[in-house]
């Protein structure tokens, strides 16, 4: 079993592949991802937030690994984590503790 650095990793990596392959598709990403990187009404970190509480109601371990990543990149403390990972509990049920302790063991291997 991989590690979260290494899952978060292998997306960037596949992106980088898709650049190659498909460009058109990795940039129209990359370009939706920076618009919506930059504080505005909203912080980036906070932007992090909710991305990271999509990902554990949707499931994609991947995108946990990400954004648990970014979070703590822009600044996001554990106890901000924590409670994201309980508002997607609220908003996902069972599903969403089972992938919540996944962005749970991704913070505590990145911070």
């Amino acid at each position: 079993m991989s590690t979260y650095s290494e899952q978060a990793k292998a997306v960037y990596d596949f992106i980088g592949t898709l650049s190659k392959e498909n460009p058109k598709i990795a940039e129209g990403f990359g370009a939706m991802h920076h618009a919506t990187a930059e504080d505005k009404a909203l912080t980036a970190k906070q932007k992090e937030l909710i991305a990271l509480g999509i990902a554990i109601s949707i499931r994609c371990e991947g995108c946990i690994a990400c954004h648990v990543k970014a979070a703590i990149e822009t600044g996001a403390s554990q106890e901000e984590i924590v409670e994201t990972i309980g508002v997607s509990v609220v908003m996902g049920g069972g599903p969403s503790i089972v992938y919540g302790d996944k962005a749970y063991k991704a913070m505590k291997e990145m911070l």
